[in-house]
């Protein structure tokens, strides 16, 4: 019973729109069904890594210092503005009509590493995973093992909600991928990304 309530509350945590929603959708839109996976699979590394950080109690570190915290959301805030600008500035660009398998390979590594990287500097995932995960340990279960084990379903989750968040993108392809569309989609994630990264600069715990 515990477990399908905490599926539950995982697909509700996975359809409220965040960083990585963001993240996702952008390297979905700017390069295709391929990037938007590799964002993910970095995204849910990122979730994994913050889940046995809880199981272990590591992620406890970040909670109790408020150095490692504010250190933590000024990196993640960085990030986010930089991809923004970095958005802004493709918007201005034309609109590359095909990639060689090399540039493929390379974006998604990039799209990988993006989300990867917006996870782990987010202090928000590790306060949220801290306190998430522990109230769905039932009484009696070994804590860690249980913690990991919810981890790994949480990841689970996710990576279909934004499977099918991709799926959806890619099936509107053909509109979306018409150039003016492109740029403009690129300049709404711009703006959307500087505003959550200017967002997390300012906001406290």
């Amino acid at each position: 019973m515990y477990l399908l309530a905490f599926i539950g509350a995982c697909v509700l945590v996975a359809m409220a729109p965040g960083v990585s929603t963001a993240v996702i959708l952008r390297q979905t839109l700017r390069s295709g069904r391929g990037s938007g996976v590799a964002a993910t699979l970095g995204n849910e590394t990122g979730i994994l890594l913050w889940g046995l950080a809880a199981a272990f109690g590591l992620s406890a570190l970040v909670v109790a210092s408020q150095l490692a915290y504010d250190v933590m959301r000024v990196t993640g805030a960085v990030v986010l503005v930089v991809m923004g600008a970095q958005a802004l500035w493709q918007a201005r660009k034309p609109v590359p009509v095909t990639a060689v398998e090399g540039d493929a390979v390379a974006g998604r590594r990039g799209a990988y590493l993006a989300g990867l990287g917006t996870c782990l500097a987010n202090p928000k995932a590790a306060v949220f995973a801290m306190s998430f995960l522990p109230q769905f340990v039932p009484a009696g279960q070994d804590v860690p093992i249980t913690l990991v084990t919810l981890a790994v379903v949480w990841v689970a989750v996710d990576v279909l909600w934004y499977l099918a968040l991709i799926w959806a993108v890619a099936q509107a392809k053909a509109w979306l991928g018409r150039p003016p569309v492109k740029r403009r989609l690129e300049q709404i994630s711009g703006v959307v990304l500087i505003g959550l990264g200017v967002r997390m600069a300012v906001e406290s715990r």
